[in-house]
C-alpha cells in the first residue's frame, strides 16, 4: 500500500461493495461507464469526497455548495437536485450497510460524447453520476506519527490557467507533484504558489503551528492558490471558536522549517501531523500537543455537525 495522507489498510469488505452509477447500484466488477464519457476522454467533471460519521455525511451542505459552484463554473447540468443527490448518497450507504469508517467519492462528469472531442456541445447524454462508498480509515501511523513532505517544483496554477478553486477531475499537476514526492521518499508533495510562497499539498491542505507554547497560532496559506477545502475551512473556524489564533496568510518555506509543529487537513484523515519537510524535522518529529488538541476538537466538530441530522 502506498504511503501518504490517504494511507489505509485494505478492507476485504470493499471487494463486494455496490456502487451507484447513474441511478443504479452495481457490483464493483460491473460498475462501468462509457469510453466516450467526458470524464474518461477529457477529465471533464467535478467531484467531492465525503466522510461518514454515525451514518451521515459530515458537512454535507458545504460539499454540495462546492459541487454546485463547480458545476456552474463549468456549465455542467447535473440534471439532479441537491435532495436527489443526498438521497443517492444515503441509498448507497444503506445498500452497503455502512455507518462509520467510510469514505465516499461522489463524481459528476458532463456525460457521454458523440466523439472524443473537447467541445462540450458534442455531449449527447445527461451528466454521469457515480458514488463510490468504501470502508476506509487512516492508519494509526498517519494519525499519530505523521507524514514526510517534499517541496515539489510543480507550482499551483493561477486562476487564468486552471482555477485552483475547481475540484475538477483533471488533477495532472497534483499527480506530477505526487510522483516527485514519492520518488524523493516522501509521503506527500508540498506545493508553492507562482510567487514561491507555500500554497497547499497535492491532496491535502497544509498548516504550520507558530507563536509560543502558551499562545500557539495556526497558519495556512492565503487561499488564493488552493482549493476551498472543506476541512481546511472547518479547522480554521473550529480553532477560532476555541480561542486558538488562526491565520490565512502568505508565508515561505523558511517559516515552515522553523515551525513548532505542522499538519495537513483533508476529508479522509481529518487532521494529520507532519513529521518532516524536505528532510528537516518539524518540532519533535511527530504529533505535537497542538495537533493532538486539534484532532480531539475536530472529532467533536464533526460529531456536532451530524448530531440531529435527519435523513431525506
Amino acid at each position: 500500500m502506498p504511503s501518504g495522507a490517504h494511507d489505509h489498510a485494505h478492507d476485504p469488505r470493499n471487494d463486494e461493495i455496490l456502487i451507484w452509477v447513474n441511478g443504479e447500484l452495481k457490483p464493483r466488477a460491473e460498475a462501468v461507464i462509457s469510453v466516450f464519457d467526458s470524464g474518461f476522454v477529457l477529465g471533464d467533471g467535478i467531484w467531492e469526497g465525503l466522510r461518514i460519521h454515525d451514518g451521515h455525511p459530515a458537512f454535507l451542505e458545504q460539499h454540495l455548495d462546492r459541487l454546485w459552484e463547480g458545476s456552474a463554473a463549468l456549465m455542467i447540468d447535473l440534471g439532479v437536485s441537491r435532495d436527489d443527490l443526498t438521497r443517492a448518497v444515503y441509498a448507497t450507504l444503506d445498500a452497503n450497510g455502512m455507518t462509520d469508517g467510510v469514505h465516499v467519492r461522489l463524481m459528476c462528469t458532463r456525460g457521454v460524447k458523440s466523439t472524443p472531442y473537447q467541445d462540450p456541445r458534442v455531449t449527447v447524454g445527461p451528466a454521469t453520476i457515480v458514488i463510490i462508498a468504501e470502508h476506509k480509515l487512516p492508519t494509526p501511523d498517519t494519525v499519530e506519527h505523521g507524514l514526510a513532505l517534499f517541496t515539489t517544483h510543480v507550482r499551483r496554477a493561477t486562476p487564468d490557467t486552471l482555477d485552483p478553486k475547481l475540484n475538477a477531475h483533471s488533477k495532472l499537476n497534483d499527480i506530477l507533484a505526487c510522483i516527485q514526492a514519492y520518488q524523493a521518499g516522501a509521503d506527500e508533495a508540498l506545493m508553492l504558489d507562482p510567487h514561491g510562497f507555500v500554497a497547499t499539498c497535492n491532496s491535502t491542505h497544509f498548516f504550520v503551528v507558530k507563536g509560543t507554547p502558551e499562545e500557539p497560532e495556526v497558519w495556512t496559506s492565503d487561499g488564493r492558490f488552493c482549493l476551498g477545502g472543506i476541512t481546511r475551512g472547518n479547522v480554521l473556524a473550529m480553532s477560532r471558536h476555541h480561542g486558538i489564533t488562526a491565520h490565512e496568510r502568505t508565508f515561505s518555506l523558511t517559516d515552515v522549517y522553523s515551525a513548532q509543529e505542522a499538519f495537513v487537513t483533508g476529508t479522509f484523515a481529518g487532521v494529520a501531523p507532519v513529521r518532516s519537510v524536505d528532510g528537516r524535522t518539524i518540532g519533535s518529529g511527530g504529533r505535537g500537543p497542538v495537533v493532538a488538541r486539534l484532532q480531539e476538537l475536530y472529532a467533536d466538530w464533526v460529531a456536532r455537525d451530524v448530531a440531529g441530522r435527519t435523513r431525506p
